[in-house]
């Protein structure tokens, strides 16, 4: 990734109970390196996770001339896909890191795994949650897990509840959308499995989709970032 694409911005959303931070250390160097400037807003607090995030990209792209590259990770994919097939006239592409369902919810594991956060944090407390929830996972997620959900405090179960019953874009609606997007999965995340990324780039005109691994992202965070953004070029050029 070499080329450089001038005077382009990123604007890339957090997935359930993330942040920022780890958007960052995600995506920032992959974006770098071709010179696109990376905004990473915090998201907005509980149920107006899913309501105020749309509403942030739009206050963004106000204070541009020129067209946004948007993306996310899981839950923030699935807003940023949202408001680029609202916005297609905005948007210079879309960058899917870790789609977790189409349509309604339902019995999805990341929505599973959210809705019963949200119980857990709701009955038990946040050290309690925390603790039950970090228990034989990698250490890396733990760390990002710990510090994201102490950051989202008093507002995680409520910001957890509402991303569980989201809908994202229906695999019909994928279609509509003719910008180039880049995903990126990785093959051994049983939470959002790979299965739905390759139905996106399969509904989608104008995506390529490029695979790692959860192993490779506890080493390295910036391979989920660089996967999408590679896919994303590849997409663009085709």
């Amino acid at each position: 990734m070499t080329s450089v694409m001038p005077r382009l911005s990123a604007v890339v959303l957090p997935g359930t109970g993330s942040d920022e931070i780890f958007v960052r250390s995600v995506f920032a160097r992959p974006l770098a390196a071709l010179g696109i400037e990376l905004i990473a807003p915090p998201p907005p607090k509980g149920a107006d996770v899913v309501t105020g995030s749309p509403r942030l990209l739009d206050e963004i792209a106000g204070t541009f001339d020129g067209p946004l590259l948007v993306g996310g990770i899981s839950l923030g994919a699935h807003l940023a896909t949202e408001w680029a097939l609202r916005r297609q006239d905005r948007c210079a592409g879309v960058l899917v890191a870790l789609p977790a369902w189409n349509g309604a919810a339902d019995a999805a594991p990341a929505a599973v795994a959210a809705g019963g956060c949200a119980d857990l944090v709701a009955r038990e407390g946040l050290a309690a949650a925390l603790e039950v929830a970090t228990s034989g996972v990698a250490p890396w997620l733990a760390a990002e897990l710990t510090r994201a959900w102490r950051r989202h405090g008093e507002q995680l179960a409520a910001s957890l509840r509402a991303a569980s019953v989201h809908p994202a874009p229906e695999l019909t609606r994928l279609p509509q959308l003719r910008v180039p997007v880049g995903i990126a999965a990785c093959a051994d995340d049983p939470v959002h499995p790979v299965a739905v990324a390759r139905a996106w780039q399969q509904a989608l005109p104008n995506a390529a989709l490029l695979e790692t691994t959860l192993r490779a992202v506890g080493v390295d965070r910036q391979v989920l970032g660089e996967a999408a953004v590679r896919a994303w070029l590849q997409a663009r050029r085709s």
